[in-house]
């Protein structure tokens, strides 16, 4: 059942820890974490909001390889990630604190998982059912 768990329910959970974990305090998602000189001369600064999106990212890539899975029990992984999508949306648009780039992009990766999720399954299992007409 674990494996089933909705992995950008991660990221949700994160993204709440840190902005309701600071009081309700609107935070700055640009708060530096580390900065490096570049060869070029430049800097390039790591913020917080970077940190976050590194994580939905590599949350996603791992959704996308559970979506691959065939089985029963996909169904209810992708019904989760829907849930997980849902209570995005409704965060994004009811809480002030959500209302941030960062918060949309996660919104958007799960939105992804879930399209993909979708995607994956139809497109097995129709190619199930051809392998099935063949035989």
């Amino acid at each position: 059942m674990l494996t089933n768990f909705p992995l950008m329910a991660l990221a949700l959970i994160i993204y709440n820890g840190i902005m309701f974990g600071l009081g309700g305090v609107a935070l700055t998602w640009q708060t530096e974490i580390f900065s490096l000189n570049m060869v070029s001369g430049a800097t390039w600064v790591f913020n917080l909001g970077d940190l976050m999106l590194t994580i939905g990212l590599v949350l996603l890539f791992i959704e996308i390889l559970k979506a691959t899975r065939v089985g029963k029990m996909s169904i209810i992984d992708h019904l989760l990630s829907t849930v997980v999508l849902i209570i995005f949306l409704v965060e994004f648009l009811l809480v002030p604190g959500a209302s941030t780039s960062v918060f949309f992009a996660l919104m958007l990766m799960t939105l992804i998982d879930v399209m993909a999720g979708f995607s994956v399954s139809i497109r097995s299992a129709t190619r199930d059912v051809s392998l099935g007409d063949t035989l």
